[in-house]
């Protein structure tokens, strides 16, 4: 008895650690097959990191470095430009005669193509100085060019680096001085040669993981009317939670891939605007305080921003006094006048 009892009990133990076996088997092959795909997502996401400017999850080694602002001439003979789509941070401001002048910060884009490149501003300045940027311009008035050096700003003009940086782009039908281009690749370059700081110090943009409403107004449609038949329009896309960008009612396009220039976040940034010189140059002043608007998600709300010297951070809060967190993607800062002429519905 005590031996078919021993047998009886070997028996069962075989049996219980073979059946653990097939279950451990299956629960590891249930698992392998679950995770492939999610391993991929977890890897690809812990590889990359949030870029500072945008939100959006890109390389480490792209967002390890120094932003680039270059200034874009947007005269009608100039346009369209190249290069604007890939842009992560974009400003347009008025420059003499009602024309107005944009100003693109890159850090993870490296276009092939950019321009036409512009002359500088002094209020253009303070808004690249925020992001430690690399300056990229050609020339600039009188005030612009003394603080570029009295201020020891890190740039690359085309007043000095032509024949490396720079060049005539004789293709896209536009004659001088609308058709001044450069490349990343070239910009970067210098950069290294001449020995600038290859990493930028300046403080990122807080955003949302995901595309979130602001709880505000609507805004399907945005028109900003500079004067003299100088407007700029957004249209919102539902379907891709994108505002298309319009500039004096045609789309506007970048010359590199013939896309339609698009927009996450709009911020509308009202500043004092006066003219100071006979050449109508301005003086825009965005160091200080003022109103504006913030239009994302097919809405907007109200704000206020707050600049307190020419190389921090512009601040910009709700209604409520809090900081605003921007919806992962790029932005367009539309620098206008006081109460300007602007319709949001």
């Amino acid at each position: 008895m005590k031996k078919i009892f021993l047998i009886l009990v070997i028996i069962f133990l075989i049996f219980t650690i073979s059946c653990s076996e097939d279950q451990n088997n299956y629960e590891l092959d249930d698992t392998d097959n679950q995770s492939e795909e999610e391993n991929e997502s977890i890897n690809d996401k812990s590889e990359k990191v949030v870029s500072p400017l945008s939100g959006i999850y890109t390389e480490k080694n792209k967002v390890d470095r120094r932003p680039v602002a270059v200034m874009f001439d947007n005269h009608r003979n100039a346009r369209w430009q190249s290069g604007l789509s890939e842009a992560e941070v974009l400003y347009e401001f008025l420059v003499e005669g009602k024309i107005t002048r944009y100003m693109a910060i890159y850090l993870v884009n490296d276009p092939e193509v950019i321009g036409p490149v512009r002359s500088s501003r002094p209020y253009f300045l303070s808004a690249a100085l925020e992001y430690d940027s690399l300056y990229v311009h050609c020339g600039g008035s009188p005030e612009a060019v003394e603080d570029i050096e009295k201020l020891n700003i890190d740039n690359v003009s085309c007043m000095s680096e032509s024949n490396d940086v720079f060049y005539r782009n004789n293709e896209v039908g536009k004659s001088s001085p609308h058709n001044l281009y450069t490349n990343m690749e070239s910009i970067r370059k210098y950069q290294d040669e001449i020995g600038y700081n290859l990493d930028g110090d300046y403080e990122a943009f807080s955003f949302n993981k995901e595309i979130k409403s602001i709880k505000g107004d609507n805004a399907k449609e945005v028109i900003i009317d500079y004067g003299l038949n100088n407007i700029t329009s957004y249209k919102y896309d539902d379907e891709s939670n994108l505002y298309l960008r319009y500039k004096d009612g045609k789309p506007h396009i970048d010359e590199n891939n013939n896309t339609n220039l698009t927009a996450t976040n709009i911020i509308i940034q009202e500043a004092n605007t006066q003219v100071i010189d006979e050449q109508k140059r301005l003086q825009i002043d965005i160091i200080g305080k003022g109103e504006g608007y913030y239009i994302t998600n097919g809405e907007y709300i109200k704000i206020t921003w707050e600049k307190d010297s020419r190389e921090s951070k512009t601040r910009y809060y709700d209604e409520l006094g809090k900081e605003i967190i921007l919806n992962p993607g790029n932005t367009w800062i539309q620098v206008t006048p006081i109460n300007p002429e602007i319709k949001i519905s």
